[in-house]
């Protein structure tokens, strides 16, 4: 019988994963995006578990660390989708093999 900290660390390897092939063989900057949320999402989910079963629980250390990156993954999908809006009216297209120029 395997422990709860091991069942969270599983889903959490797992979301990383899937994560981590979603931003590389993805084409489409929005799904890129999405795998880096999700990667994002699975180092929140090993937080909170290793805060949980830690050996001070009471202490809302893990919190406070999985709350701030949350904030940080907001501000970071904010000024992602931002920059592709900007990019696709310039270049009118999402995909990342064509968007290779870097001119002002």
């Amino acid at each position: 019988m395997a422990t709860p900290l091991t069942g969270f660390l599983l889903v959490a390897a797992l979301l990383f994963a899937v994560g981590l092939a979603g931003a590389l063989t993805r084409r489409n900057a929005i799904l890129v995006l999405i795998g880096i949320e999700l990667m994002l999402n699975s180092a929140n989910l090993n937080l909170i578990a290793f805060w949980r079963y830690g050996p001070h629980p009471e202490a809302l250390t893990g919190m406070m660390f999985a709350i701030f990156s949350i904030a940080v993954a907001a501000a970071e999908a904010a000024v992602g989708l931002g920059l592709v809006i900007q990019i696709y009216r310039h270049a009118k297209t999402t995909d990342l093999d064509l968007m290779n120029r870097m001119k002002g």
